[in-house]
């Protein structure tokens, strides 16, 4: 009884911070998609920041895939390289763990279609244009939108595969 009398005082005395853990927050695609597209390094940094503290079993594709587009967005070769290998590191697992998930080959896709040839991260394109092309219209409609969208930008996918 004297130990709920104390910790109620202390969340009503002000100043006093009482640590809890984070509160998951949703990964809403549509702003994931969004944050992959634009590019902007404060609004990947930010998404990284959603992601990884979502509920989301996918959580570690997903920041994979925002640590690999930070690297393209970083100044200094050493920090983009790094970024890189981290964001590899949690989505090569993910991918493999998840094999059939759409989604995960299409942001592959996107990352090998852009990352420099000295990451060597390109083997996979071809196949995982046959994985979204056949799976493309069982996805959620946020992630067609976010391939259609990506279509018109791509060498490697068009909107005439996904019909």
């Amino acid at each position: 009884m004297k130990t709920r009398i104390i910790f109620a005082l202390l969340l009503l005395l002000p100043g006093v911070v009482v640590l809890s853990k984070s509160p998951q927050q949703k990964l809403d695609k549509a702003v994931f998609y969004e944050v992959m597209d634009r590019g902007n390094l404060d609004e990947v940094e930010k998404e990284i920041d959603v992601v990884t503290t979502s509920s989301s079993p996918e959580k570690d594709g997903y920041a994979g895939a925002l640590l690999m587009r930070k690297a393209g967005l970083q100044k200094l070769p050493a920090q983009r390289l790094k970024s890189f290998k981290a964001g590899r590191k949690k989505f090569d697992p993910a991918i493999a763990t998840d094999a059939d998930n759409v989604e995960f080959h299409f942001l592959r896709l996107a990352i090998q279609e852009h990352a420099p040839k000295i990451v060597k991260y390109n083997k996979d394109i071809e196949a995982d244009k046959k994985i979204i092309i056949k799976g493309f219209k069982n996805l959620l409609p946020v992630v067609q939108h976010a391939i259609i969208d990506y279509t018109k930008k791509s060498k490697v996918l068009s909107a005439n595969d996904l019909n």
